[in-house]
């Protein structure tokens, strides 16, 4: 579900001067559970153009923050706050839903006006649904019920959630038109460069440790064409060794199986993949791994390592390099080894740092790869880096995300409505 198959409103199809718009972002925070400050506020950076566009508009904000039983599990006020500080103009926090109150202050709006509701997820509606394929059932919740009459359009602008099947991101989309926001249109026009038959050749670096993710998107960018080449480090390079058979040793086997299940399944669904586009999919030439507390490199005909393998050695960076260097696109999730450790940080350093100097377009996806362009200042050398982790993964997989089908289906529904321009 790439490109031209998408199908769905932008906020430039809509005149939303004076109308009440409900913009449903993710600025899901790092927050300190014992200050409640917030950390980072890079996604709450990313989602104020958006904000901008509706200046003539009366704004609900609807978000949520992390889940229950989680320390930084908390009210939005320091969100609403932190928005008002970055945006200039008062972002008033409103402690509910849909309450009573709530739709009093909704009614008493005025054009310009901005607020932000409590954290979706404190209600049970929202968090017991997850996953609920049947939208009308997200449809008959009272979140959506109560909202919706108050409102003229819905604007889904949080990418980062757009995997997740829940009220406050599928339940609007046969009530009033749904449009992408800016944060959401960026994300689905620049990712879609991926699968784009008119740039060649093109290459996805996959690490990190979400190796059955992983495998998925190798397979569905390899079965339609969409990539030249497959990069393979991290967790899922060392199961693509075992998958060619090699003893990567017991330290990191043991490892393996600690932090997923059925590597007996992944390691025969690589060896498929193997057989199949063997000469399009490359695995490290050799390896660094632990060894008295210490980096030392292998080649992987020297393999068992002795110790965890935490990195790609210097034979593959520069193999990979060369492929980094005469590309045209590149997709990266996920690091190449154990990057928070200085000694094995070596291999996603210095792909990374290869990545901002090429020519190629870029675009990278998933929490730890965002985390080391940001550490190592590289973000204006990269084309797009995306605000989804889980959601950036399932759109290179193929799969389809709850809230860009809800998009899509209001489309249909309000193509010809009253509100549209044309």
């Amino acid at each position: 579900m790439a490109g031209s198959e998408f199908d769905y409103f932008t906020m430039d199809d809509f005149d939303l001067k004076n109308k009440v718009v409900l913009v449903r972002v993710d600025i899901n925070s790092p927050i300190d559970p014992k200050s409640g400050r917030i950390l980072d506020d890079h996604r709450i950076r990313k989602h104020l153009r958006t904000i901008r566009d509706l200046e003539k508009s009366k704004v609900i904000i609807l978000a949520h923050q992390s889940r229950p039983g989680k320390k930084d599990y908390t009210s939005l006020d320091s969100h609403a706050m932190r928005m008002t500080q970055i945006l200039g103009k008062r972002v008033e926090y409103v402690d509910g839903l849909f309450d009573s109150h709530v739709r009093k202050r909704i009614r008493n709006m005025r054009a310009g006006d901005k607020i932000l509701l409590e954290n979706a997820r404190f209600y049970a509606e929202e968090t017991s649904l997850k996953g609920e394929k049947d939208h009308s059932k997200h449809e008959n919740t009272h979140i959506v019920q109560r909202l919706a009459p108050m409102i003229d359009f819905y604007v889904n602008d949080a990418f980062a959630a757009a995997h997740r099947a829940q009220p406050t991101l599928v339940g609007f989309s046969n009530l009033v038109p749904n449009l992408a926001g800016k944060v959401m249109q960026t994300e689905l026009d620049d990712m879609s460069k991926a699968f784009s038959p008119d740039i060649s050749p093109k290459i996805a670096m996959l690490g990190g440790i979400k190796v059955d993710d992983s495998i998925d998107v190798a397979e569905h960018m390899l079965e339609t064409g969409a990539m030249d080449k497959i990069l393979t480090m991290g967790l899922v390079g060392q199961v693509f060794l075992l998958a060619q058979d090699k003893d990567i040793g017991e330290p990191s086997i043991s490892f393996i199986d600690k932090e997923m299940n059925g590597t007996k399944e992944l390691v025969e669904k690589a060896k498929k993949l193997l057989d199949r586009w063997g000469d399009q999919i490359k695995v490290p030439q050799d390896v660094a791994f632990k060894e008295d507390g210490k980096r030392k490199i292998i080649s992987v005909e020297e393999l068992p390592a002795s110790g965890e393998i935490m990195d790609i050695g210097i034979k593959t960076i520069i193999d990979y390099s060369e492929d980094i260097e005469g590309a045209e696109l590149i997709v990266v999730n996920g690091p190449a080894g154990a990057f928070e450790y200085e000694d094995f940080s070596i291999g996603t350093t210095e792909l990374f740092r290869s990545i901002a100097h090429s020519e190629a377009y870029s675009i990278i996806g998933g929490g730890h790869s965002t985390a080391v362009i940001e550490k190592l200042d590289l973000s204006r050398s990269i084309d797009h880096i995306s605000t989804g982790g889980g959601a950036c993964i399932n759109f290179l997989a193929g799969r389809d995300l709850p809230a860009i089908e809800s998009l899509e289906r209001s489309k249909r529904i309000f193509r010809r409505g009253p509100f549209h321009k044309s």
